[in-house]
């Protein structure tokens, strides 16, 4: 791992509904200027820089340590400025801005000339979003230019939900972090590709397949698996994992995981537990460490509270941790994809 320079972060407290216009200049300038602003939107934090600015992204890839083959999301103010980062835009994907823009929608399309080159990788198509949190929203429109941000974490690294988690991974290699308390949706956005008239599903996230199709009026189509890489981001075998190893038993029972749990921690090994409220009552009581983000009749609460429940176990210095699965309809589909992904390996 190549050594970074020690920069000075800032770290700005906003409030999302009463914003400082003198703070929000301040980000905006920076990232004029090529530097790197992690800001609030609804899914996670994102790390910012001027899309337009392939000298800007690049430092993104250093900052993260993210693997330079894996593209960017390029966020925007506007829904009609879609058209300054993509070209070619399907009618079909104007029906899906009109119905989840702003908020976790993003769509893989043909990329336009001016975008940064590294922000897609050096693939011909770019993905795109606009966010619904007013910070990242004043920040972009004042900014004046596209701003390419994946999540504020190191690379492959459980997404940050705070700006402490931003600090924890990025701080002293960013200009800036705009603070406005945690994101409220806890995981990233949908990521589809539309190509004419065929939307596939990328990712799985803060958008649920079940409200794609009601808008579409028909199934919509799904892309495990690439040869060539990833097409958009989030789609690594192995990405989002915490520090301790990751056990996910998405079939297994409750009762099953507290058993190899329990094996586990008799052999001496520092054990912790993902699960839902009301599992395995007292098992704290053992010495192990448990979060429990949510009710399993609740899959929103726990895709908020996943990340954070992860990075409060790695806090908690566990080697070991043992998570439970969680239905796959609904907001759970990004649960079950995002630890299986930290899982992996």
């Amino acid at each position: 791992m190549s050594a970074h320079p020690h920069i000075e972060t800032r770290v700005v407290e906003v409030d999302a509904a009463a914003l400082d216009p003198a703070v929000i200049e301040d980000a905006a300038v920076l990232l004029r200027a090529g530097g790197l602003v992690a800001f609030p939107t609804e899914t996670v934090y994102g790390l910012g820089a001027n899309a337009l600015d392939d000298a800007a992204v690049q430092r993104i890839f250093a900052a993260k340590e993210r693997d330079p083959d894996d593209p960017l999301i390029v966020h925007i103010a506007d829904a009609d400025a879609v058209g300054t980062v993509a070209r070619d835009v399907p009618p079909l994907a104007r029906q899906l801005t009109d119905a989840f823009w702003p908020g976790g929608l993003t769509l893989v399309l043909p990329r336009a000339e001016g975008v940064a080159p590294a922000v897609s990788a050096g693939r011909d198509t770019v993905a795109v979003r606009m966010p619904s949190h007013p910070v990242a929203l004043e920040l972009i429109a004042t900014a004046g230019v596209p701003v390419a941000a994946p999540s504020a974490n190191r690379f492959m690294r459980t997404s940050a939900t705070t700006a402490a988690h931003v600090l924890d991974d990025l701080g002293g290699r960013i200009d800036m972090v705009l603070d406005a308390g945690p994101a409220t949706a806890g995981i990233e956005s949908t990521v589809v590709a539309v190509e004419g008239e065929a939307v596939t599903l990328l990712r799985p996230g803060a958008v649920t397949v079940e409200r794609l199709e009601e808008v579409l009026g028909r199934p919509v189509a799904r892309r495990e698996r690439e040869s060539s890489g990833p097409s958009s981001p989030g789609m690594l075998e192995r990405h989002y994992a915490p520090r301790a190893r990751l056990v996910y038993g998405p079939d297994a029972t409750v009762e099953e995981l507290v058993t190899m749990a329990r094996e586990a921690a008799a052999s001496g090994a520092r054990l912790g537990m993902l699960l839902a409220e009301g599992d395995a009552p007292g098992i704290e009581d053992e010495g192990i460490v448990v979060e429990r983000p949510g009710p399993q009749g609740d899959l929103e609460q726990v895709a908020r509270g996943l990340f954070a429940a992860l990075r409060s176990l790695d806090a908690a210095g566990v080697e070991v941790i043992y998570a439970r699965g969680f239905s796959r309809e609904g907001a759970g589909l990004a649960i079950d994809d995002r630890l299986r992904r930290a899982s992996a390996g």
